[in-house]
Formats: structure tokens, sequence, C-alpha cells
């Protein structure tokens, strides 16, 4: 089972220079046993409103991946290595360039956990990610491109510092960020040092957070600077103190597992006792620190950062319980569970995004370094960690530091006692030494570490902070809300936290509704229109917004509508008003840079060179240097083009449009290209743009799609635009699977196509995909309608109709019909028949016919899991819970995080089928055994049962088998009793709780459950179309809606157990409950 990897040796040349004290990197393949993922999903993924780490899990235009290989085989990973005397770095580029390896050579440790195979579970948001190391998530929580390459490449400083640095472009708004690990020479300081670059013509959310993992058991610990004092979960939807705990966190009541055996059972600090997956986010420090340590290895890490611009520092586990080991054992094959400590960067929480304006460039750096021996720090730099602690001999004095100091340590106690200890600390020499100073607790003393007169680390006692922070709240429904500025602000915030099932544009319109002039929402209005290519609309909505904001004021003090009227006025083929806008844009300095660039584009796009020039462009924007080079260039100022591209590439060397002006042979994946390709065409040379597109209309289609048919329609638009017809006909013809259109450009390209040629099926087809995701769906389905007619017959196509035929016209019955069609002409695809299923529980279709379904497709069910899940479930209705247990006994399962326990609850339900089945026939000993089997959990499942999952049924059915009042005891006492679990949602567990109950004969317990089931079948059939606000992870996609009909069948389920249970009241003798 395991697997380790070995990591190369240095060449001779770099391992000599290594040994003289130096930093070096190099580019070595490693071999690691590794879980191939399967083939991308050929059908569009539309996912916005599905819950993923509290924001939404909107995926496209990514395609999803959702099989994993059970069986592992060795690959060669191209990997970037870093070196000195004192650590040892691993970068794999093609997995999202995230650091891999992170090891202490003088400890002989990996401060960053391991993980000796490349093994992923279904907990990305596109399916696969792996544990272990640091990964860099961005723009939002688990990177969406975790396991999509990088660009990367290796950087020598004169300072002899080496950095090796990885590049892309988001997968998303098509925002560049860079990421550099560097490595000093004498110095164990890890800098990871990030250029993000919004380059786009829109503001943009974000939030970054470097994810460190770290090898964790009972001695493990998690630090935070002293003065944190609370943590809060996503959302800030709970609080509670720290380190101890003390009220319930998710579900846990930390406070009554306390007690004399376990004195410190409450400690968030320590993952030995958290027994449920869990994160935590600090709330306020004045520090800028935090890490984690391995008492078992007297080794750990220290992260440091800003915290100003860095105040991020969260502990995330899967829990130290059965639930946690299985997703353990999920993601590793003998490396252990792990900690994520994550430093996040413009943000606190998850989900906080940040904003990058139009052009913007962001540049911070984090840092880390390996620590041993000292214990865990009570304060740390850059320079040094310093540890303290109170013993019998005195005061104990741990400092570590990634350099090599000549330092003095200065302890002074309240009392005017002094100490000064001189000592030499370095990488490979921490400083321990006890002190003579008598002290309470080191709350009692203050210590400064000093480098001359340079204080590198200190401690006093911390002073108390100030009230509780308030947990946060659901904003109430629009109509709900008193003023416009807070429906404004509250659909502010929804859109920039990208909230799931939450829409901000109920509260816009709310407010322009009041108040038809409202200039803000009016705005915040037309930005969405924009970005669904309903440039009318916008247009609207932007006039109105600027008659209010010019009514008294000719020149307002935000420009933002003018600049937005531009950017819409240029779609719509308006230039030269659109340079009227963009002129009044530049008149307010936060749209001036954006607006000044739009401007210089279009002096270029008309052959107005020094026009360009004159433009006072952002410097910072590569963008900008970009412009002036094009410029300089038509001017044939050759030398000077020269000087200011090789000044923008020191600046940024590793932005795509000037390495492409340089000439450079970068080798780019489609989607680079395209982007890059719509650079040159927005500065009218499309002479570059159409080479670009048509090096982008050969790229191989990957695990990020294929985008050979969309770059043929873009070079298609830029030849209609210069009357090439006939070359526009014949590029617009490609092979459609996996070809998901993004952005503007591809939009209107695709709608001209669409209108010039209407026996074209491709373009309809390809535009109906790109509307639907933005929410035009009534528009899509008239597409595909369209691109059906004219001879459209791919499996695709028909998926798709079928899902807007559901959702639009709200024709179910038609809709299976298409989906059945769908079925036979992708040959039983395996998503096309999970989506047909879920349509056929919403029409309620019996067991049979959806079996035989699945049935008449084996191939396709050995497939999925969730197919194998589904299957079993429907043995199980059939009465053939037997071969039910087979199939799911007989295979590796693999869970969607967020969608654990769909597996257990299935082969529970067989399990205890069975034992009814055999109680029912008065075979005692066969339900008993039946119940055992469902008590005990194969690994093969890949889950396992959470803390707080109920086993009332399961006791129950053993009570019943053996007369036996201990198990109806233990029934009571589960985590589904409302009245000693009130923070657990109540289900179809607590009416066995009441059912145990009243087989001890406590009628009073029992009624209890029957009304809280009854309260929870009321307020579902209030709620059947919410979804809970905070919702952190909701894996399923919610094709078509919230099925309203199957929560009222749960309601309708819980009234009925309700009812059993009155029934059963009246007898007081156990009875069997189906």
């Amino acid at each position: 089972m395991t697997s380790p990897f070995l990591l190369p040796d240095a060449p001779a040349d770099l391992a000599a220079r290594i040994r003289a004290g130096g930093a070096v990197a190099w580019e070595h393949p490693v071999t690691i046993d590794t879980y191939a993922t399967g083939a991308p999903e050929a059908l569009p993924v539309f996912s916005e409103s599905r819950v993923y780490q509290g924001s939404t899990g909107r995926i496209y235009p990514l395609p999803l991946i959702e099989r994993i290989d059970a069986v592992k085989a060795p690959r060669a990973w191209d990997a970037f290595h870093l070196e000195n005397p004192w650590v040892r770095l691993m970068v794999l580029p093609a997995l999202g360039g995230r650091i891999h390896v992170g090891y202490d050579k003088v400890a002989g440790y990996d401060f960053f956990y391991r993980n000796n195979v490349i093994k992923p579970a279904l907990v990305g948001l596109t399916g696969p990610w792996i544990s272990g190391g640091v990964e860099f998530n961005w723009p939002q929580h688990h990177r969406p491109a975790t396991y999509l390459p990088v660009d990367a490449e290796i950087e020598t400083a004169p300072d002899g510092s080496v950095t090796v640095w990885c590049t892309d472009h988001d997968p998303f708004a098509r925002m560049r960020a860079s990421h550099g690990v560097t490595l000093r020479p004498d110095s164990a300081l890890i800098e990871l040092r990030v250029r993000l670059h919004n380059r786009t013509e829109e503001r943009q959310t974000f939030l970054w957070w470097a994810n460190v993992a770290a090898r964790s058991h009972d001695r493990y610990q998690s630090f935070f600077p002293p003065d944190v004092r609370f943590v809060a979960d996503h959302a800030r939807r709970a609080v509670t103190a720290f380190p101890r705990a003390d009220r319930p966190y998710y579900g846990v009541v930390y406070p009554a597992r306390v007690d004399t055996a376990h004195p410190d059972a409450d400690r968030l600090d320590f993952y030995a006792n958290i027994p449920v997956p869990t994160s935590y986010m600090i709330l306020e420090t004045r520090d800028d620190f935090f890490g984690g340590y391995d008492h078992a290895a007297d080794a750990g890490f220290v992260h440091w950062a800003d915290r100003r611009i860095a105040p991020g520092k969260k502990q995330w586990t899967w829990g130290n319980a059965p639930f946690g080991h299985a997703w353990d054992r999920q993601l590793t094959d003998a490396d252990g569970p792990y900690v994520e400590l994550m430093a996040g960067v413009f943000t606190d929480n998850q989900p906080d995004f940040s904003y990058l304006a139009p052009g913007e460039v962001r540049e911070f750096s984090q840092y880390w370094y390996p620590i041993s021996r000292i214990g865990v720090p009570l304060h740390a730099t850059t320079r040094a960690a310093l540890s303290l602690e109170r013993t019998d001999a005195g005061l104990r004095v741990g400092l570590a530091s990634p350099t090599r100091h000549s330092i003095r340590i200065v302890a002074r106690t309240a009392a005017g006692d002094r100490v000064e200890h001189p000592a030499e600390v370095g990488p490979d020499e921490p400083v321990i030494v006890v002190l003579d100073l008598d002290v309470g607790s080191v709350r009692d003393v203050s210590v400064e570490v000093l480098e001359g007169e340079l204080s590198i680390a200190h401690w006093s006692a911390p002073e108390e902070s100030g009230a509780e922070p308030t947990v946060a709240t659901a904003p109430p429904a629009p109509h709900e809300i008193a003023s416009s500025d807070e429906l404004y602000l509250t659909g502010v915030h929804v859109a920039q936290y990208r909230h799931p099932t939450r829409d901000p544009e109920p509260y816009w319109r709310e407010a322009v509704a009041r108040d038809p002039g409202d200039s803000r929402p009016l705005v915040a209005l037309a930005a969405q229109a924009y970005r669904r290519a309903e440039y009318a609309a916008a247009q609207e909505l932007l006039t109105r917004a600027i008659a209010r904001q010019t009514r008294h004021n000719s020149n307002p003090a935000d420009t933002e509508a003018y600049y937005r009227l531009g950017l819409v006025l240029l779609r719509l083929g308006r230039e030269g008003e659109a340079l009227d806008a963009f002129g009044r844009a530049q008149w307010s300095l936060p749209w001036s840079a954006p607006a000044r660039l739009e401007l210089a584009r279009a002096d270029l796009r008309a052959d107005r060179p020094d026009d360009a020039l004159a433009r006072r462009l952002d410097s910072a924007d590569p963008r900008a240097a970009a412009i002036a080079v094009i410029a300089l260039r038509r001017l044939d100022r050759r030398a000077e083009a020269d000087a200011t591209l090789a000044r923008a590439l020191r600046d940024d060397p590793r932005d795509r449009w000037l390495r492409s002006l340089a000439g450079s042979p970068d080798d780019l994946d489609g989607r680079t290209l395209i982007d890059l390709a719509g650079e040159y065409r927005r500065v009218g040379d499309t002479t570059a743009a159409l080479e670009l597109l048509a090096r982008a209309a050969y790229a191989p289609a990957s695990d990020a799609g294929d985008t050979r048919p969309v770059a043929g329609y873009l070079s298609a638009a830029i030849l209609l635009e210069r009357a090439r017809l006939d070359d526009a006909a014949t590029a617009r013809w490609r092979d459609l699977d996996g070809v998901f259109p993004a952005g503007l450009d591809e939009h209107d390209a695709l709608a001209t196509a669409a209108e010039l040629d209407p026996n074209d099926p491709t373009a309809p087809d390809l535009l109906g995909i790109w509307l639907y995701d933005a929410g035009r769906r009534a528009e899509a389905l008239a597409a595909w309608r369209r691109a059906r007619h004219a001879g459209g017959d791919r499996a695709v196509l028909l998926r798709n109709l079928a899902l807007a035929t559901a959702t639009v016209e709200g024709d179910e019955h038609s809709a299976a019909r298409i989906y059945d069609a769908a079925i036979r002409r992708s040959e039983g695809s395996a998503r096309l028949l999970l989506e047909r299923d879920i349509l056929a529980r919403r029409l309620e279709e019996p067991a049979e016919s959806r079996l035989a379904r699945l049935d008449a497709h084996p191939g396709s069910i050995e497939k999925r899991d969730d197919l194998v899940v589904l299957r079993a479930d429907l043995l199980t209705d059939l009465g053939r819970a037997a071969e039910a247990l087979d199939l799911l006994d007989g295979r590796t399962l693999r869970a969607w995080e967020g969608g654990e326990g769909l597996a257990l609850a299935a082969r529970d339900r067989a399990c205890l089928t069975l034992a009814r089945a055999a109680l029912a026939r008065g075979d005692r000993f066969g339900a008993f055994a039946e119940t055992d089997r469902a008590l005990s959990v194969p690994h093969s499942l890949g889950e396992d049962r959470h803390l707080l999952d109920s086993l009332a049924e399961i006791r129950y059915l053993r009570g019943l088998a053996l007369g036996d009042r201990a198990e109806w005891a233990a029934g009571v006492d589960d985590p589904a009793d409302p009245v000693r679990h009130p923070e657990r949602v109540v289900d179809a567990a607590t009416a066995y709780v009441g059912f145990c109950a009243l087989a001890l004969g406590d009628e009073d317990r029992a009624e209890r459950c029957w009304a809280a089931i009854e309260e929870r079948a009321s307020r579902l059939r209030e709620t059947a179309d919410r979804v809970d606000y905070f919702a952190t992870s909701v894996p399923e996609l919610s094709l078509f809606g919230l099925d309203t009909g199957h929560v009222a069948r749960q309601a309708a389920e819980l009234e009925r157990l309700a009812r059993a249970g009155r029934s059963a009241a009246g007898g007081r003798r156990p009875t069997l409950v189906d």
C-alpha cells in the first residue's frame, strides 16, 4: 500500500553550490504513484446554484471530471526543485503550481505534509483535488484550476536567490496570477511572491489563500497569536472562544467533553480534540504570525505575513474520528491525516471576496520557515520565533531563526528583575536557555530579542480584547428591507460574495421600483446585463443612471456609469459615442486609467499611434506598456520600442502579451492564445490576432476544454470585419465535443455567425450553451431549437434541449422524451443516465422503469459511483436488498465532499430492509446479523459515520431482535434526540429515538420527538423553495431547480412517522415500524 517517492539529488554543479551555502533550483521529473483521473465530461455543466465552500459552485466554462481510477500506477511528473543547506522544496506545475514537498534538512522533518501518492478525491470545484503541500487558492477557494497546469520557469537573482515562477490565466474571468517560490542563500526563509493582474475591462472579485497542509496526530498543535480569543466558521455563521471552545461548535458540545481524564478536550488547537470536519478562522489579532508544531517530532513551521493586507488565518480538519479517517483514506494510501493551516490575503473568511479594478496589479509576499526544538512560539517575525515556558528552574526561552544572528535576549519582570543573555542563533542552531527568573506564568514577564539595537522578536502579555464578535445573519428578502441604501448594499454583498442561491438583482430591482432614477442600483443592474450580453438593456439602464447623476451636477464624482456606457456602446458598434463616454469617464480617478486604456486602444485601431502614446496610461498595467510598444513600432521608433519593452519585461517578465511582443515562443494553451488574440484585435492588429487564433484552432483539447471551434468562429468574426466572407465561412466549422464558449467576444462572434447563416447548426448550438450559462435560458432554448432544425443531432444538443424544455417551459414529460433520445444518441452516456433519473424522480416514475433504464447500460453504470448507489437504492425498493448489498460491498466508492452519506444510507437501508424481513418471519438472529452488518462499515464504501449521524433506527431494530432494553437506551441517547441535541436538524431518525423511548415506556420523551418532527415537517412545507443561506457545501447540481415535490414528500414522510409513533404509543409494546 505504501509507495514513497524519491527526491532526485541536485546535479553535481548545483550540489557544490549548496555545500558552499548557496540556493539552487532545477527542473527534474519525479515518479509518483498516481491514481489517474477520468476524461472530462463532454456535457456543459450549469451549476451556478450548487453550493461550494459557501459560494457558487459554478464551473462553466470548465468541464467536470467525476471519475478517479481505483488502481494507481507510476507516473513521471514534471517537477521543479529548490534547495539550500537548510530547506528542500518541490513544486509541481502540472497541479496548479503547488508546493508538494517542504522538507527541513536540519530536523529531518517534512514541515509541509508530504503525500507520497497523487490520490485525487472529489473535493475540487471541478472534481479532482489532492491533499498535501501548499495549494494556492485563487480567485476562489480550492483554486478552480487546481488540477490544471501552469507555466513554470526558474529565475536567478543577483543576490543568489532562486525563484520558481508559476503563471496562468484564471479559467473564469481570465485574470493573470503569478506566484514565485523563493529560496535565498544561507536562509531557511521561504518567500512566496505573488502578482495578480486584472487584465479584463471589468472590476472583478477574488480571494487568495495559501492552503498549507501539515501532517497531524494526537500531538500536533496549531498555534495562533496569543491575543486570539474568538474564531468563526465560514461566513461567520457561528463563533466560539479560542483555544477552548466554550459552546457547541459544528454540533459538538466541547465543554461537555472535558473531564478529569481529558482536561483539554475542549481545545481546538489540537487536532486530536476535533471529531468532525471543522473550519475556524481567527477574527482579531494584533500580530502577523501563526503555524503548526509537531510535539512528537519537536518541529514545525511559522507563517508570517503583514496582517494589514493578510488577515486570514484558518485551520481546517476532516476530524479525528471515523468520518474524517475515511476522507484520509480517500486522499492518501499511508500518509495519514493532516490539518490545513491557511493564510488569506485581502480576505479573512471563506467566502470573503475583495475587488480588483480593471487593469489593477497587486503584489504581496507570504513567508514560511521551519522551526525545531523550541516548542510553540508566542511571537514570531521573519527573523525569529520566540517561545517561553515557566519551569521550576526558571524561564525557559526558545528561539529559532531562519538566518544567522548574534543576539541578546533581555527579559524583565513586573517586579523589576532583569536578565540578559547573549547567544548565536541560526537555521541549524536554535537557542534553548533557562533564565534565572522566578515568575508565576509567562504573562508576568516581557522578553525582547535584540540584534544590536534592532528588535527581531518580543513578548509581553496581550491586553484583553473587546466584546465578542457578532454572528452573521442572512439578509432579509428585498421587500422586507426599509431603505434603498440597504437594498443596494445587500445586492452588492450577494454579488461580491458570489452567493450560490441568492440573486442580487431582486434587491436592486426593488430599489429601482421605489426610485426609478436611483443611479447606484441602475449601474449595478447594467453591469449584470452587460455580462449577459444584453447590451441594449444595459445602455438604457446606464442612460437613466447618468441622467440622475448629472441632473444638478454635470461632473459626477463617480464616473463608473460613463465607463460602462463606453463598453456597451463599443459592443453595439457605436465607437464614436463610446469614445465620448470614455472621455467623460476619465474625469474621475477610479475609472480614469481603464477609460484612457480604451481610448488608446481606439487610437491604435484608427491608426493614430501618436495619440495613443499621448494618453497618460497606468504605468503599473502591463497592457499600457504593450500599447506603447505597438505605437512606437508603428511610428518606426524601433529603439524606443525595444527599450520600452525591455523595461516592461523587467517589471513583469511573465505577462503573456509582453512576451508575445518580444517574440517569445511560449507553448500556450488554446484559451490563453485566444486571450492574446483579443489583445491584438483590440488595438487593430488583426493579422497577429488571426495568427494566434490559427494556433488556437489546432491546440489540443485538454482538461480545461476544447477551444478549437470557438477559435474558428472568432477568426470568422475578424474576417467578416475585413469583408473576407468566403474565408469566414470556412473558418467556422469544427467538431464540438467538450466545447464551452465563454466571454463576450465569443458570444458576439457566435451571434453574428448564427444571424448570417441560418443553415449552420453549429453557431446556434454553441450560442445556446453560452446563453444558458448566462441566465438567458429562453433564448438558449430558441437557439438550440434552431440548431436542431438546421440538422444538429449530437447528444449534447439533445440533452441541452431537454434541460431547457424542463427549466424554461416546465414541460418535464417532453424533456424526458428528449433525454431518452440523447441517451440513445450517446450510446448510454453515464452523465445523461444520471440526469435522466433525476428527472424521473421528479416525475415520480416507478422504480421498475428507472432500474430497467439503468440496466440497459451496464457499462455506463460502472463509470459512475453515484449510478451504482442509485441502482442499489432501486434494488432495495424492489425487494432485492441482498443484491443491493452485494453491489455496494463489491467495489470501491468515492463521494463528493459535502455529498457524503449517500452510499452509507443506501447500505443501511438495504441492511435494515433485510433485518425487517427477518423479523417479520421470526428470524431474530438473522435480523441481528443484518444490523451488525449495518454497523460494520467497510472501507471500500469510501465513507464512514459522522459523529452526529444517528444510529437510532439500527438500535431500535436490534432491540426488537434481542429484546434488549440496552439497545433502546442507546437509541434514546442518540444525536437525533431533539432534546439533548437541539442544534441537529430533525429528520426521520428522530422518529426512531421516539420509538426507542416508547419501547422503554418513556412516552413523554417520545411525544417530544413527535412534536419536533411535526414542527420540522411544517417548516419544510413553509420553506420548500429555499436553501440555507449559510450552506457551505451542497454538491448536487440542481439541474432542474429545487425539487419542491421531494421536499413535500419529506414532510409527508415525517408526518407519517409522527402518526405511527402516536398510534404505537397506545399499545406500549415495541412494534416493527416500516
